[in-house]
């Protein structure tokens, strides 16, 4: 439960320029009171009516007095917010929960609490909170649901004071947010197996063959801490002197996948967008390689890698697959449509050694583009490309006749340099074109057999 602040418990202390405080909380209603008493007042004086003049005071100082009184109003009230949970995917919900505890030794009044939220998560709550004795509190809740990911703040917490007779209002705010993170959407996919892939590719369990016989053994030097159960006694009699059998290491297998976030080569927005439909599939693609056991690792356009900036890029192994998966969720979650025009920075990155499985969602590609991409293929074991067209996210495909022969165009050039290229539909179901992927994958490797048979 994070704290939400205790600081403005104690409303008007220490604040500059009291009196215009007060007064700028006056309501409709006590702005009202104090020109009808000014009013009276000034005809009272004209007319020469003392009566008149009674009044007008009267209905002059009661909203003063009210904004005096609640100004100097001493409330300790501390505030606390629990959010759960604290990442949720697009579409789910979240609950809030506020508590106010009274921490001073005298009862608070009618309070108003108000949490400020950012529109797109839903209307603002408000909650009255009736009178609070010492020590008590008060509990209340309420949900946020989210069509668009990214990080949204909550917060901070407001209290509203008010006098019994709504004259005056005063708000006071915690200083403590929290954060909401909507993340994109993944879908379950098959698990289907990429025919034609690199030797060596596949669900990330292979161990290396030089560990796989008694004879095939090879030792180092024992180090302290070492298990003596792992001594070779043979290459011990052999030195001289103690050693030990190397640990087996798994061999994970590699997966790279590349979104293009150009902004140039989308076009629409919104949660049906094309470029939305790309971080999705992003999402589902590398949840599901990690979960076959493949270290993976995200690419952009413009050549940043997540996790492991600066080396290989590469996420690790073990227990650390549910922190890479987190991290890649949350990048994710906020990534956004970058400056760049070109796909260069990534086939730079990529040239620099063997990737492994490589899959791609790209946007629009010109010709210059569509050669960069056709030169990526050459550095991995298996490359996969699904191509959106924004003319068809966009448009009916009749309408574009020329731009659909432009976009299959770029397609048999990627197929031609070793892609499995696939176009994407508006709307298209992620899973159905990673069985499609698979199958036209697999329909390749066999040609390639019979060639060279």
């Amino acid at each position: 439960m994070s704290p939400g602040g205790t600081g403005p418990a104690e409303p008007g202390r220490g604040q500059a320029g009291g009196v215009r405080t007060a007064l700028s909380g006056l309501t409709t209603r006590g702005r009202s009171f104090l020109a009808a008493g000014i009013a009276a007042a000034v005809c009272a004086f004209v007319l020469g009516h003392s009566d008149l003049l009674r009044v007008g005071l009267l209905l002059a100082v009661l909203p003063l007095i009210c904004a005096t009184v609640l100004y100097r109003t001493r409330y300790r009230v501390a505030a606390s917010r629990l959010l759960a949970p604290a990442r949720v995917p697009v579409g789910g919900e979240a609950r809030v929960h506020l508590r106010m505890d009274n921490v001073s030794r005298l009862p608070t009044g009618l309070l108003m609490l108000q949490d400020r939220v950012p529109y797109v998560l839903g209307p603002r709550p408000r909650f009255v909170l009736d009178r609070m004795e010492p020590g008590g509190h008060r509990e209340v809740s309420y949900r946020v649901r989210s069509d668009l990911r990214g990080r949204y703040p909550l917060g901070p917490l407001q209290l509203r004071l008010t006098d019994p007779f709504g004259m005056c209002e005063l708000t006071r705010s915690f200083a403590t947010q929290d954060m909401l993170t909507v993340l994109p959407r993944v879908t379950a996919l098959p698990p289907v197996r990429f025919a034609g892939e690199a030797k060596g590719y596949g669900d990330g369990r292979h161990r290396s063959p030089a560990l796989a016989g008694e004879d095939d053994v090879i030792p180092r030097g024992y180090r302290y801490g070492d298990d003596l159960r792992r001594v070779h006694w043979r290459s011990t009699a052999r030195y001289g002197e103690l050693m030990v059998r190397r640990e087996e290491q798994p061999r994970r297998s590699r997966c790279t996948v590349l979104l293009d976030t150009r902004g140039g080569a989308y076009e629409g927005a919104g949660p049906d967008s094309a470029f939305e439909w790309a971080v999705s599939a992003t999402a589902s693609v590398l949840a599901h390689m990690l979960e076959r056991g493949f270290s993976v690792r995200l690419l952009t356009d413009g050549g940043s890698t997540v996790p492991g900036e600066g080396g290989d890029g590469f996420g690790g192994t073990g227990q650390e697959s549910a922190e890479t998966a987190g991290l890649l969720l949350d990048t994710l979650a906020v990534i956004d449509y970058s400056d760049g025009t070109g796909l260069s920075r990534a086939y730079e990155v990529l040239r620099t050694g063997n990737e492994g499985l490589l899959i791609a969602f790209l946007g629009d590609l010109d010709e210059e583009q569509a050669a960069t991409v056709a030169k990526m293929s050459r550095r991995g074991g298996g490359a996969v490309a699904f191509v959106l067209d924004p003319d068809v996210w966009t448009r009916e495909a009749t309408d574009v006749p020329r731009a659909g022969d432009r976009h299959e165009e770029r397609l048999r050039l990627l197929r031609d340099a070793g892609w499995t290229a696939l176009s994407v539909p508006r709307g298209a179901a992620v899973e159905e074109l990673w069985r499609q992927a698979d199958r036209e994958r697999s329909g390749l490797a066999s040609l390639s057999g019979e060639a060279r048979g």
